[in-house]
């Protein structure tokens, strides 16, 4: 069946060569199948090709263009199957009518750009983009954060990989189910009660695809829309950026030498759950002391508080033994904790873990499976192997003693450029230090202008939920930096940072 041809003015075939040529180009890169196509599919759409025109016959257009005639036997047939244009046989092809539009388009001549549309974001998507933390740079010096990629034993890991998909199974290569890979569950395990005094069993564990993953589940299944969550101030952006997409009202409660300090004004307005670093405090580098643990576990079990736990960076500490996980210390089931691989390992790994009370276990697992259809199984198999054969813990030793190297040069380069003027802040574990500053300093600026100079760092400000910021200051990564770059690379710092002093 011909569809109907439209009423007024309209392209006749005898054009249609004339409107192909104009555009179309022998000497292109682009490939002739998709030229064509794209040609056509775009006239027709701007209803410069209009409905009901007759299309020449497969060969004639070939031969005007001078391409292969399967070439326009295909394009033609490609769109027909997306509708576009219609084959009657014995009479030829024709673009198809379109149907009623819901919308008039607004006219414009051909040619013209469409007119800009404003996006409406929801009021919290529009405070998430405006507020986001995330940095476009995730690689160089001084970039926090990121480990050293480049020292990954991949060999090894390729050795596992291949052994994995030899024996891969079809579950584990369709979506996961249930809280994870049970002998990575296990692995997990293992790890954590020998290094973190973490005391749990394989079945609290619950693998996720990454830490933002891991503070969404627990927003949303441990807290409704307006209620509270104590963040330390300042904090880890990710958390923040989490728990306000979830609704939760965030209530900054400051840091001092001992990690979280609540005042007795906010003691007694209890929260529905806090998110604390205790082992190595994001980004200021405190740790929580054993009193201040105690009481703060005792606060959650008479209050009912859920205490998020995110015991990143634990690994690298240098000069003494990290403090044992507050989990370790929870006899209530308070204490959901938090791990990742993408600061030991690799980022683009994409798994972490939680530890939870054992009566949240299957609610957390459905969760997972009904709002993220996990994948990744062979994956998380891989994984699994690498932790029980032992290379999770020589690679870890490996680059323990390779950023401890890097932090001390670091540490030297600052001391060399500035001596005593400038403090150091959180320099003894993790993967970065923060270079303090004079309040009166604007970080933000300084940080946009290091990062001219070819430097990526991040001003301490931006961690900081109540602005102005009480404390001024840049973070410093040296995981991803070499040990011999790190003097040349902060001295194009210093320059900036001196003009300023």
């Amino acid at each position: 069946m011909i569809m109907s041809k439209p009423s007024g003015q309209r392209l006749q075939a005898a054009a249609l060569p004339d409107f192909v040529l104009r555009q179309f180009d022998r000497h292109s890169s682009e490939h002739d199948h998709r030229q064509l196509y794209r040609i056509l599919q775009t006239g027709i759409r701007e209803s410069v090709l209009p409905a009901g025109l007759k299309l020449l016959p497969t060969r004639v257009l070939a031969q005007v263009l001078g391409i292969a005639r399967n070439t326009v036997v295909h394009v033609y047939e490609q769109l027909a199957l997306e509708g576009y244009v219609q084959a009657d046989v014995g009479r030829g092809t024709f673009v198809a009518a379109a149907g009623p539009r819901l919308v008039d388009r607004a006219r414009r001549t051909p040619g013209t750009a469409a007119p800009m549309r404003r996006v409406w974001l929801s009021q919290r998507g529009n405070r998430l983009v405006q507020e986001a933390g995330a940095s476009q740079l995730q690689w160089g010096a001084f970039t926090p954060g990121v480990p050293e990629v480049r020292m990954f034993p991949a060999q090894v890991w390729t050795r596992l990989q291949a052994r994995a998909w030899r024996a891969a199974t079809p579950q584990q290569l369709s979506y996961a189910t249930g809280p994870g890979d049970a002998d990575l569950r296990a692995a997990v395990t293992d790890y954590l009660q020998g290094t973190r005094g973490v005391v749990c069993t394989p079945e609290q564990v619950v693998i996720t695809s990454g830490t933002q993953q891991s503070l969404q589940l627990v927003a949303q299944l441990l807290a409704d829309p307006g209620d509270a969550v104590w963040l330390e101030d300042p904090g880890y952006w990710g958390a923040r950026s989490v728990f306000r997409a979830m609704g939760l009202h965030l209530e900054p409660v400051g840091v001092d030498g001992e990690g979280l300090a609540p005042t007795p004004e906010q003691l007694q307005r209890p929260p529905r759950a806090m998110f604390v670093s205790p082992s190595h405090q994001y980004p200021t580098g405190a740790l929580m002391s054993h009193g201040r643990r105690r009481q703060l576990l005792e606060y959650a079990a008479v209050h009912g508080v859920w205490v998020i736990e995110d015991d990143y960076d634990s690994e690298f500490r240098y000069g003494a033994r990290p403090l044992p996980a507050l989990q370790g210390l929870d006899e209530q089931g308070r204490v959901v904790y938090l791990g990742t691989f993408s600061k030991t390992l690799f980022p683009a790994m994409r798994l972490a873990y939680l530890v939870l009370p054992p009566d949240l276990v299957d609610s957390f697992a459905r969760a997972l499976n009904e709002l993220f259809r996990e994948g990744q199984p062979l994956q998380q198999a891989v994984l699994a192997r690498f932790l029980a054969e032992g290379h999770y813990a020589s690679h870890i030793r490996r680059m323990r003693a390779v950023y401890g190297a890097r932090h001390d040069a670091l540490i030297h380069a600052i001391d060399r450029h500035f001596g005593s003027r400038l403090p150091v802040i959180g320099g003894d574990a993790g993967l970065h230090l923060v270079l303090g500053l004079p309040r009166d300093v604007d970080d933000q600026a300084l940080a946009q202008q290091v990062l001219r100079a070819g430097v990526a760092t991040r001003p301490l400000s931006l961690y900081h939920l109540v602005q102005p910021a009480s404390s001024k200051g840049l973070l410093l990564g040296y995981g991803a930096v070499r040990e011999e770059e790190i003097a040349s690379n902060f001295a194009l710092l210093a320059k900036a940072v001196q003009g300023l002093l």
